[in-house]
């Protein structure tokens, strides 16, 4: 009789921010459901939520860019363990929220997941990649029973 894999995600949640009330058991929740839709049996993943003044300080930091963005992804991956830091700007996701017109919490939840499959491998540089990752990051927010991101033309890159 084979063994069903194991699946180990630890979540760490930092919050840096008072611009949105977060519950850290939604959101570790959040995090190993989408892990376990991409098929990853090991990760260790970090979360850190802050406010556009401290997102903006990070991307100027690692990508030379002053200006507020939505997500930033490091992957810290070695071997089996998918391993990574995902920054969210609280600010952008309630700013973004209102915008396409569905709750802050699921913008949130949208950037967090988009994190997820920049450790897993997708890129959203080029057209056909955006594209292919667009597509992932809808099936994967059906397969863990959230709303499917709305769709506009104001998304902005993120990185």
């Amino acid at each position: 009789m084979k063994a069903a894999p194991t699946h180990a995600c630890s979540v760490g949640i930092t919050d840096r921010q008072k611009i949105l009330r977060i519950a850290k058991p939604w959101l570790e929740r959040l995090v190993k459901r989408a892990v376990a839709a991409e098929g990853i049996e090991q990760a260790e993943i970090g979360i850190l939520l802050v406010d556009d003044r401290r997102i903006a300080k990070l991307h100027a930091e690692w990508f030379d860019d002053p200006t507020p963005t939505d997500v930033i992804t490091f992957d810290l991956s070695a071997g089996d363990v998918l391993a990574g830091d995902i920054a969210v700007s609280t600010e952008t996701a309630r700013r973004m929220a209102r915008e396409v017109g569905w709750a802050p919490r699921q913008e949130l939840a949208y950037y967090v997941v988009h994190g997820i499959l920049h450790l897993t491998g997708y890129d959203d540089r080029a057209a056909a990649d955006r594209r292919a990752m667009r597509a992932r990051e809808r099936a994967v927010m059906k397969a863990i029973g959230l709303p499917v991101p709305p769709r506009t033309p104001s998304r902005r890159k993120r990185s």
